[in-house]
């Protein structure tokens, strides 16, 4: 068995669609009229169907899981992200940790919780 996808509930696909396009580079691979791949295995949901599915609400910014993205030059991924998303909401702006590597999270438009990190080194 292996991990095929990652799904995250979203409000507004076009505007999730755009979001991961413009700060992860990911680009739709199949458009399921509400239920979307992108490139990388990340799937949108639209919250409605999601919500059919389970028979219970969506709880945006629930902090229990996030998804973790790795960026070599992250000053620049900041400045990308403060320019397209001047309002996003930030749990951690870019932190050094312990272990020296810099990392920063925010939610996603939909409360979905996103980490960006320098590499880790093997």
């Amino acid at each position: 068995m292996k991990l095929k996808n990652i799904l995250v509930v979203v409000k507004d696909i076009e505007k999730a669609k755009r979001f991961y396009h413009d700060l992860f580079g990911l680009n739709m691979a199949l458009d399921n009229d509400g239920n979307m791949i992108l490139t990388e295995g990340l799937v949108l949901q639209d919250e409605q169907i999601w919500k059919g599915f389970l028979g219970k609400d969506v709880i945006p910014e629930s902090n229990s899981c996030e998804l973790y993205f790795e960026e070599p030059d992250i000053e620049a991924f900041v400045e990308k992200l403060e320019e397209l998303y001047p309002t996003i909401r930030y749990v951690n702006r870019l932190m050094t940790h312990s272990w020296g590597q810099k990392a920063i999270r925010f939610y996603d438009l939909d409360g979905n919780l996103i980490e960006v990190g320098t590499p880790m080194q093997t």
